[in-house]
């Protein structure tokens, strides 16, 4: 290269298709919302049972210590974001990347290009999540009536795609099998 050329600089971006087509593989986008509903309850009460022990503990200190022990309420808030945070991020960046809740409904997340998900992404998309539900809650749901995948607003905004695990696609796509 001559001296007088310009030297290329940034990234090469490599664009990748999508890798899951409801078209080729719809057993994998079957039944998928109301599954995803009952796994978010589920895991809904995983967060919460604890918030609310400590909630129970602190107000019994605070009954211990006569009122001193309630400015221990300050902390809960903090806490239960760090709790949530450390819960999705840890539960979906595990291999099965799925929280326990969706595990009991077997689904898992992968990033829209079929990458399994990772402890940042979990925690990115739980931020994103809560943002969209406390800012546009019918949004939420509503777009992932309109499209193919399945996709939620918050599932769109992070680049995540969440799917049947491959036990139930399997049994999905021999139950539609003809017999013969």
């Amino acid at each position: 290269m001559a001296t007088s050329d310009p030297k290329r600089i940034g990234v090469s971006i490599e664009l990748k298709p999508h890798a899951y087509d409801p078209a080729v593989s719809p057993e994998l986008f079957e039944g998928l919302l109301a599954r995803r509903v009952v796994a978010f309850v589920i895991d809904f009460v995983i967060l919460a049972v604890p918030v609310l022990f400590v909630a129970m503990f602190i107000f019994v200190i605070g009954v211990v210590t006569l009122g001193l022990g309630f400015f221990l309420y300050f902390l809960v808030w903090p806490g239960m974001v760090i709790w949530a945070l450390a819960y999705y991020g840890l539960t979906l960046g595990s291999p099965r990347s799925a929280t326990i809740g969706m595990r009991v409904m077997d689904l898992e997340m992968r990033t829209w290009y079929g990458a399994p998900a990772y402890f940042v992404l979990g925690a990115v998309h739980a931020i994103v999540f809560w943002i969209t539900v406390s800012a546009l809650t019918p949004l939420v749901l509503l777009v992932c009536l309109f499209n193919d995948r399945r996709r939620c607003l918050h599932d769109i905004l992070v680049g995540t795609v969440v799917i049947n695990n491959e036990a139930r696609a399997s049994a999905l796509r021999a139950a539609r099998r003809p017999a013969r």
